[in-house]
């Protein structure tokens, strides 16, 4: 599927966050031990991780302690960083193995979770990055009812900016993996939202 507004035939980053090199800075900062660089860091990097998080659980306590534990490892391997990715994707792919070591130990099961029609950052982001749907209600809902792998690579595509290759990297699969679960996600999705509509979208 193209999500109106978007040419794209893959699962191509979308609104490629601007500030890279000010999270690499703060980054190398945080690996010479700068606390202030750090705060920073875990600020920047909190609703993302909780936004991600909360698609794959309904304990938002666990999600929590996910994003404290991600961002411990951070500052421990800081240092570690070399650069081949970005560190967003270094850091989302450090809190997806953890949620899935968290969520094995707790005895927690990956569960879709409903997207809230009212989370600004969902309305914000829907309405800029999906366009011609005629209310930002229609996607959530309709996100909702993908299964949860593919409903992470759509969050982490047109929510999160992220490309293929990243995504791959932080789900740790196959890149023709992710590219297959977009095309069932955006297959549905055009389906779907005609039927939410009571028809035909314009």
């Amino acid at each position: 599927m193209e999500l109106p507004g978007h040419r794209t035939t893959g699962c191509e980053a979308v609104n490629q966050p601007s500030g890279d090199a000010h999270e690499l800075e703060l980054l190398h900062r945080t690996a010479a031990r700068d606390r202030s660089a750090f705060e920073d860091l875990y600020h920047l990097y909190h609703r993302r991780l909780a936004r991600f998080l909360t698609r794959m659980t309904r304990h938002p306590d666990l999600a929590e302690e996910i994003i404290n534990d991600t961002m411990w490892i951070v500052w421990q391997r800081a240092g570690e960083f070399r650069g081949a990715s970005r560190v967003s994707t270094w850091v989302m792919g450090i809190a997806y193995r953890r949620a899935l070591k968290a969520f094995r130990r707790a005895s927690v099961k990956l569960v879709p979770v409903e997207y809230d029609a009212m989370d600004d950052a969902v309305q914000t982001d829907a309405c800029a990055e999906v366009e011609g749907f005629e209310r930002v209600e229609l996607v959530t809902h309709a996100l909702a009812e993908l299964p949860l792998e593919q409903r992470l690579v759509v969050e982490l595509t047109y929510y999160l900016g992220h490309s293929c290759a990243e995504i791959a990297e932080i789900l740790e699969c196959p890149v023709n993996t992710v590219k297959t679960r977009m095309f069932h996600a955006r297959r549905k999705l055009r389906i779907r939202l005609p039927a939410l509509s009571g028809g035909a979208l314009p």
